[in-house]
């Protein structure tokens, strides 16, 4: 590989849909940094959106990724945004072609395929880096620099909390893409591998047992309201107008605030009344979230232990008003609470508190988790563009360990017993 890449970096996405044009949006906007080159969409309307905003050349629009194979190498890097069971089979043989890669996370469904990955990234010497993007925001980076620099002493425990939010829990993982284990993975890997990840950074130790409970509770055909009756979708339900989460409330409801971006735009590319109640009647998500055929969790805790006794407690809940990820960390020295904001460090020694105000996200559709879009982007393409591995917080190996934490607790809920790492 060239010690230092002329920019901008090309890249090629391969997934097109809202995560692949949110990475790409960086392009837009930095475009002395980076270009997207090359788009793999099946879907015309998703990859010819893209070929317009980025000015890709035909010869370089394909449907599927595997045409990218029949082709010398023309771009630096490839974002991978497909689906989360479709990531390792372009993932591997991407990089023995020599690209660089952005992989959207989880990396896989199972362990096997997460190894295959990894085996893969490090056998070809690419630059790899997974999208766990919470690592990469200005609240994170504060924290970990508190952290380290001993602000509350040694981490004795950490309490997270993922507020997943009602319609956020309808939308995604009772109605959406991810809503069933076989099509998809599970909830916890889908969801929150990347909290997993961002608690065992922080501890800054190895996880060395995991216990975890949780499962559906709500979002099935025995708890669907009487008055609800035999409908199976919201178009056409009396109970409707009293249901929390109404697909016309969720949806339609935003419309009418002149609210077009996610999640209204992953029924309809360009959203109006006219087409959004057309996909409520036709599609997925305008169906009773009592009626769905969902199977993954809609709550969850994990227990953490890591080396040297510390212990971390995660809560994934649906059953909440959206909202950012909550954070409590108690030291020998002093404790922080974070919301993904400020930063509230009290001082056992001084009895004052210390508040640090890491500044909310853009607006923009790379503000998303925080900044950590954007973070992850702006170091992915140094990285690529210096050719420095060093630039990259979730490398390979990182990732894989925080994935088995993962699919420990995953392990932990279905045979309720402690899993020692």
């Amino acid at each position: 590989m060239p010690k230092n890449l002329k920019q901008p970096v090309r890249l090629i996405v391969v997934g097109a849909g809202i995560r692949g044009i949110g990475y790409a949006s960086y392009a837009l906007a930095h475009p002395r940094k980076a270009k997207i080159v090359g788009v793999a969409e099946p879907r015309d309307t998703y990859r010819e959106k893209m070929a317009l905003e980025h000015r890709i050349p035909n010869e370089n629009l394909f449907q599927h990724w595997e045409e990218l194979l029949e082709k010398d190498r023309f771009a630096d890097a490839v974002i991978i945004a497909t689906q989360d069971d479709l990531h390792v089979e372009p993932t591997v043989a991407l990089s023995s072609k020599g690209y660089h890669l952005m992989l959207e996370k989880p990396m896989a469904p199972n362990e096997k395929d997460c190894r295959s990955i990894v085996s893969a990234a490090l056998e070809n010497g690419i630059i790899f880096a997974v999208c766990h993007v919470m690592r990469y925001t200005r609240y994170t980076k504060t924290l970990k620099r508190l952290l380290d620099s001993g602000a509350i002493g040694k981490i004795i425990s950490i309490h997270h909390l993922e507020p997943v939010g009602y319609w956020h829990q309808a939308h995604s993982f009772v109605r959406g893409n991810w809503r069933k284990e076989n099509e998809s993975s599970p909830m916890l890997l889908a969801k929150s591998c990347h909290d997993i990840d961002w608690v065992r950074y922080l501890f800054g130790a190895k996880c060395t047992a995991v216990s975890s409970f949780g499962g559906l509770h709500h979002f099935r055909k025995s708890e669907k309201p009487a008055k609800a009756g035999k409908a199976e979708i919201c178009l056409d339900c009396n109970f409707e107008p009293e249901c929390a989460y109404s697909a016309k409330k969720i949806y339609l409801g935003r419309l009418n605030n002149e609210q077009t971006g996610w999640p209204v735009n992953v029924l309809a590319l360009n959203p109006t009344m006219e087409n959004v109640t057309e996909a409520l009647r036709e599609g997925p998500y305008g169906r009773c979230v009592y009626e769905c055929d969902n199977d993954v969790v809609d709550h969850q805790v994990v227990n953490l232990q890591f080396e040297g006794g510390g212990t971390a407690a995660f809560t994934m809940t649906a059953f909440t008003k959206a909202s950012h990820r909550k954070t409590h960390i108690f030291g020998t020295k002093g404790e922080i609470y974070g919301d993904g904001s400020k930063i509230q460090c009290f001082d056992f020694l001084t009895d004052s508190s210390e508040i640090i105000d890491t500044e909310a996200a853009s607006s923009t559709i790379l503000g998303g988790h925080g900044g950590g879009d954007l973070g992850m982007m702006e170091d992915f393409i140094t990285a690529v563009a210096e050719n420095d591995p060093q630039k990259i917080l979730t490398g390979p190996e990182e990732t894989l360990e925080s994935h088995g934490i993962v699919f420990a607790a995953e392990k932990s809920r279905r045979e309720g017993r402690i899993v020692n790492l």
